[in-house]
């Protein structure tokens, strides 16, 4: 377990404010990629005015309680939704540098949080992950691979082991049970965690995915279409940091 004095170091610090940066990036995406907006080029815009926000308008967190929530031409209302975004992306980012310390592990895995964060936003929302994320995921798993070439049976079969019976599901309900990009997501981000994480992965997700599910039913009535792909997420981000940990507890209490 780290010392308190390593969880508020100046790289876990430094890590978390990319994290915020990397979620007003994270928050531009799922607003414009459904609707088919630039997001590469693309300027911020106040929703209220149309004007073209500066760069001390954009600043993650900071400018929105500056201007206590508000556009500074037109007055109009921010969504609280983009500073809540932007400190969860950063809380993954210092999480992240907790466990693995700065390592090629860091950057792979924060920049498959913010994927996972940028996809689950889109789905909840459109119940479709678009596969420039799916494709984002697939090269991180790459670089992991050949960085890791040792190793590269647990992350060639992780591109398989939860893939591969999710799209015989798919072709035995014809489409119903499963969507293609659940499948896509499991096969990209098992060939980036390996296939013991990415099976820990759909179990936890699976579980997530009953009880909150069901709880929002009965607490907000929820359709009762799941989005599979934020419990997807929320599962591949819990393996990516504790999935040996987790694997090894519980074949100890099998064995006990």
């Amino acid at each position: 377990m780290p010392a308190y004095s390593d969880l508020v170091g100046p790289a876990n610090l430094i890590w978390f404010i990319l994290g915020l940066v990397s979620g007003s990036f994270v928050c531009e995406v799922a607003d414009r990629l459904p609707v088919h907006e630039n997001f590469i080029t693309g300027r911020s815009k106040c929703d209220g005015c149309g004007k073209t926000l500066s760069w001390y308008e954009l600043v993650p967190i900071v400018s929105f309680c500056l201007q206590h929530g508000r556009c500074r031409s037109c007055g109009e209302k921010i969504s609280p939704r983009y500073p809540i975004i932007e400190f969860i992306n950063g809380a993954l980012y210092f999480c992240v540098i907790s466990v693995y310390g700065f390592s090629i592990e860091t950057v792979l895995i924060s920049l498959l949080s913010s994927a996972l964060l940028g996809l689950s936003l889109i789905d909840e929302k459109t119940h479709e992950i678009p596969v420039g994320f799916n494709i984002f995921i697939l090269v991180l798993g790459l670089i992991r691979l050949f960085t890791d070439l040792a190793n590269w049976p647990l992350y060639v079969i992780g591109f398989f082991a939860v893939s591969l019976p999710l799209y015989l599901l798919l072709l035995l309900s014809k489409g119903k049970a499963i969507g293609g990009g659940d499948i896509k997501l499991m096969a990209a981000a098992g060939l980036l965690l390996g296939w013991k994480n990415a099976l820990l992965s759909f179990i936890l997700a699976c579980i997530l995915g009953s009880v909150i599910h069901l709880l929002r039913m009965k607490l907000s009535h929820a359709s009762r279409t799941l989005a599979l792909g934020p419990y997807l997420a929320a599962g591949l981000y819990i393996s990516s940091l504790f999935g040996p940990s987790l694997i090894s507890a519980y074949l100890a209490f099998l064995t006990r």
